[in-house]
């Protein structure tokens, strides 16, 4: 994962201070996080969400709101409303970059500021809520008693988490006027709610409300005994996989994105990242997988290499092969476990060797047979082995026919 810092134009004009954490390969797609009520981009949970997002194939851009982090503005004259606005100024600054985000995630208020916003960002598909309220007039009971201050004299200093901020009049007002449920009513995209059962800061009934006034397709996820703030590791690590196990089944198939329709019966791979080594590969359009190289040697790390690939081939093969045939005989084998392992190894006896430095190629294949087999049905099977095909195409003088196509 690489992580860019950046800044980009608010609603207001002022300079907002993001961060992008991108995967060590072209992303499949583009999350916009927003952050908690006077949090920043920075807090572990939004840390540790986008960590575990990237590495699993999505990037991340993660920014600070106006006059909190490192972004410039005054706090004290943003309000909700303002917030929404500047993820819509975000999401534009990601589509101008070509990486408009068909994600938002918000956490607490900021879940309430992507419910109302994802209406407005076309490009978004699915939302996603960690402990967010029903109402953005929730926070209001933060306030506590300084609540009739505010609303009395125009403005009050309020101790939130340890740190004084001053709150204004049109800050309450705009809370209390900012409607959701037409939004999440309207919203239009696919929603996840993840919400902690014993969040005290948001109470579960939160949820209820959302998902209640939410149209499908919906989702609820419990956190279980995670805190408001997620604070632990294990919870913001658990809502990042949620969340990319979720969302993928509302994101454009691999195969279809990149690499076009794949008639049945042929294996199309195409490249992922021209700076790399990393392979996209569709089997007939129906699976999808990717191969690389190790970071050792310039790739990601993040699929098998080709030589893998191939011992995959033999491996399953001879593992098909041999239950094909107990399963003929009648045979008591229970289980079935290949190992095949690489080697390239120079050879004395081979027929080129007073030309060119030649090597033969090795594959090392152990076999472990399962079952109250006899040691004659065992040894039946190890000769079988070497009658998988794959074995005898590589055993054999495959031939690789190999022609230009055009555009």
């Amino acid at each position: 994962m690489t992580t860019e810092r950046f800044v980009f134009d608010g609603h207001a004009g002022h300079k907002l201070s993001a961060r992008l954490d991108r995967p060590d390969y072209p992303p499949r797609t583009t999350a916009l996080f927003a952050h908690c009520f006077t949090c920043s981009k920075d807090i572990p949970a939004a840390r540790r969400i986008a960590e575990k997002l990237s590495s699993l194939g999505i990037a991340v851009l993660r920014f600070d709101f106006s006059g909190l982090g490192h972004s410039e503005g005054e706090f004290e004259n943003t309000n909700f409303t303002s917030n929404v606005a500047d993820l819509e100024y975000a999401a534009r600054h990601l589509e101008s970059v070509g990486l408009a985000p068909s994600i938002i995630i918000g956490h607490s208020l900021g879940g309430a500021a992507v419910l109302k916003a994802a209406g407005n960002i076309g490009s978004i598909k699915a939302v996603v809520t960690i402990g967010a309220p029903a109402d953005p007039g929730h926070v209001a009971h933060h306030f506590g008693r300084n609540l009739d201050k505010i609303r009395s004299e125009g403005e009050a200093e309020v101790n939130l988490g340890g740190r004084y901020f001053t709150i204004k009049k049109q800050f309450v007002e705009d809370i209390d006027s900012a409607s959701l449920k037409p939004a999440i009513a309207n919203l239009r995209r696919a929603l996840l709610i993840l919400h902690a059962p014993l969040d005290k800061t948001v109470g579960i009934e939160n949820a209820a409300e959302i998902f209640a006034a939410a149209r499908h397709p919906k989702s609820f996820v419990t956190l279980d005994k995670a805190d408001h703030l997620i604070t632990r590791h294990e919870d913001a690590e658990y809502a990042a996989e949620v969340i990319a196990a979720w969302v993928s089944r509302y994101l454009p198939d691999e195969a279809e994105r990149d690499i076009g329709r794949v008639p049945d019966g042929t294996v199309r791979v195409s490249e992922d990242d021209a700076d790399g080594f990393r392979q996209m590969i569709s089997v007939g359009g129906k699976f999808q997988m990717f191969a690389d190289e190790s970071k050792q040697h310039k790739g990601t790390g993040t699929g098998p290499n080709p030589y893998q690939f191939l011992s995959a081939g033999l491996g399953a093969c001879t593992a098909m092969t041999i239950r094909m045939y107990a399963r003929h005989k009648n045979w008591p084998l229970d289980h079935v476990e290949v190992d095949v392992s690489f080697d390239r190894i120079y050879a004395d006896d081979c027929t080129a060797c007073d030309k060119a430095q030649t090597r033969v190629d090795t594959f090392t294949r152990l076999i472990r047979l399962r079952g109250t087999l006899t040691d004659g049905q065992r040894e039946r099977m190890l000769a079988i082995a070497d009658k998988c095909p794959v074995h005898k195409t590589l055993s054999g003088n495959a031939r690789v026919a190999t022609s230009l196509v055009d555009e």
